[in-house]
């Protein structure tokens, strides 16, 4: 069974409302059809289904093959495309932790709905993503309690003299399911391959698919920290594999706007040779509904048939003192920066029914407790106070340091351009520390004059206390860049 490459998700980075949506926030059955238009029209092979802060649909399978029979006969749910849960970690999640069983439970009953649908045995789902893994611990106790508490209940019986669970409702399947690790943090990232590398020592398995996050990971510790991160992470994967025998799978969670991946249907093919290793990338909400549709197409149909090859090689202690570095200067000025983001933040335009989540900065206790909004709005808050997020803590890195990240990382100047054709340079926000370092790296300043006149605009709303009509300005700057936040 061929490995995704093209992973849908629901990342609520749109600025664009999508045609079949009911509203501006996707909910519900929304989303029901927004799996079977990523699939049909798109052309991705994978639908992440997340249960994590939202009222969940554990009925997903079977709803896509009611709607959609005839597309689904034909390509099949867990063969030619995947469904995947993501489900929350109750060692870290404790206010979301029995959501997990609850999902959990659902996987045989979906199975149930396939064999009577396809009239044959079919495993729709057969994998769950893990978010927030810091041990192999976190990754295991996951998989013993499918296998051991869900499947293997079934051959209890209620009395010695008496029928098993299985005998009374029917057997379970699948009899295991695969758990993929998903790496947020940068000590956790850079750990990943031990991790991984521990959960996989007292199992049999010939294939594992292990996840690394970047927008959470860029908005704790920057853009520099977070593509370094991802690179050693890979790296160290890739020397796993080698010396381990089993096959890694990595996916990359990546956005549109430069800070959270930068990967558009634009963008795609500079992505893909950016991380050659990376099988599967995320297909979020921008890249699928802020650009024309053969685009979009396109850029699917190209990551499914890129070539993967090895991790590049990096010098991991050069990075690493860098990331230690540059993460310091970018703290200490995103908590300079907090009232301003949190102030704009409010007007940023909802994408998605969520539950009301105000994520803590990675590293309250040192930065006495600032609290922040979730990736996207942070995004998008500073896009529209005319300082993308990208050029935050840009004034620490020396010519050296420029001279090293542009050969690591040779995407690093077409996304600091793109950042900077979204600049105010007037920005009461742009220190002249940082004004002096872009204009002496030398990077061209063309800016796009109709988004630089909303951004002024929504200043000047701001400094009035005119909140009327911000959000819409918000979203028609969204637009212009092709991603909201």
């Amino acid at each position: 069974m061929p490995i995704p490459r093209c992973m849908s998700t629901q990342h609520p980075d749109n600025a664009t409302v999508p045609f079949f949506a009911a509203s501006a926030v996707l909910a519900g059955e929304d989303e029901i059809r927004e799996a079977f238009y990523a699939y049909s029209h798109l052309g991705c092979d994978e639908q992440m289904w997340d249960v994590e802060g939202k009222e969940i649909d554990t009925y997903v399978v079977k709803k896509l093959l009611t709607y959609y029979p005839e597309y689904f006969r034909e390509h099949v749910i867990g063969q030619t495309l995947r469904l995947t849960l993501r489900v929350p970690n109750p060692t870290v999640e404790r206010t979301e932790a029995k959501i997990l069983l609850e999902t959990l439970e659902s996987i045989p009953r979906s199975y149930d709905a396939a064999r009577l649908f396809y009239e044959r045995e079919a495993a729709p789902i057969f994998e769950v993503i893990l978010p927030l893994t810091t041990s192999a611990r976190c990754i295991d106790r996951v998989y013993r309690f499918y296998a051991e508490h869900i499947i293997g209940r079934q051959y209890a019986r209620f009395r010695p003299d008496d029928i098993t669970i299985a005998d009374w409702i029917g057997e379970f399947h699948p009899a295991q399911i695969q758990v993929i690790p998903l790496f947020e943090d940068v000590p956790s990232m850079l750990h990943a391959a031990d991790i991984v590398a521990e959960y996989l020592r007292d199992k049999e398995l010939s294939d594992q698919r292990v996840f690394l996050a970047r927008s959470d990971t860029a908005m704790n510790y920057g853009l520099v920290s977070a593509a370094f991160a991802n690179k050693i992470a890979l790296a160290r994967l890739n020397e796993l594999s080698t010396r381990s025998g089993v096959r890694l799978h990595p996916i990359l969670g990546v956005g549109s706007a430069p800070f959270r991946g930068g990967l558009s249907p634009r963008t795609a093919e500079r992505v893909g040779a950016e991380y050659p290793s990376v099988v599967t990338f995320s297909i979020q909400s921008a890249f699928k509904f802020d650009y024309p549709v053969s685009e979009v197409r396109a850029a699917c149909d190209y990551l499914k048939t890129r070539t993967i090859e090895p991790a590049d090689p990096i010098d991991t202690g050069r990075a690493l003192e860098l990331i230690a570095r540059y993460s310091n200067a970018y703290r200490q000025r995103v908590v300079e920066l907090a009232p301003d983001i949190n102030q704009l933040a409010k007007h940023v335009p909802s994408r998605r029914a969520r539950k009301l989540h105000i994520g803590l900065f990675g590293y309250a206790r040192e930065l006495e407790g600032v609290r922040l909004p979730r990736a996207i709005t942070f995004t998008c808050s500073l896009y529209s106070l005319g300082v993308p997020p990208e050029l935050i803590a840009f004034e620490a890195l020396s010519d050296s340091d420029l001279a090293f990240i542009h050969e690591a990382y040779p995407s690093f100047e077409a996304e600091i351009q793109e950042a900077l054709s979204f600049t105010d340079f007037d920005s009461p926000l742009m220190t002249p520390t940082l004004r002096t370092a872009l204009t002496r790296a030398g990077y061209p300043y063309n800016p796009h004059e109709e988004h630089l006149d909303l951004v002024r605009q929504m200043r000047a709303d701001l400094e009035r206390g005119d909140a009327v009509q911000l959000s819409d300005l918000v979203a028609r700057a969204g637009r212009l860049r092709r991603f909201l936040g």
